[in-house]
């Protein structure tokens, strides 16, 4: 499946923030179709997975606080919803 220019630019975002040594940016929107929160764009809905050193040593709570901080207004505003699993190497 291609791409969409929010999974890219989230992509982008989190590698820039925490240079992660492993990141999965996965579009969930069409497990989603029909459901409040679709917009029709086919980006809509999306699983982070993230593990980086930046988050070793970090609460759960503030860890989803930094990428959603990372993303700027793409959570809630062009992106309707996000699972978000942070991890540090060492976990």
């Amino acid at each position: 499946m291609k791409k969409g220019p929010a999974q890219l630019e989230m992509e982008v975002l989190l590698t820039a923030a925490f240079e992660p040594s492993r990141l999965a940016v996965i579009n969930d929107s069409a497990k989603h179709h029909g459901h409040s929160g679709d917009d029709g764009s086919g980006e809509s809905h999306f699983t982070i997975e993230i593990e980086s050193i930046a988050f070793a040593g970090v609460s759960r709570v503030m860890r989803q606080r930094m990428v959603n901080n990372a993303l700027g207004d793409i959570p809630g505003n062009r992106v309707h919803a996000l699972a978000i699993k942070v991890t540090a190497p060492v976990e």
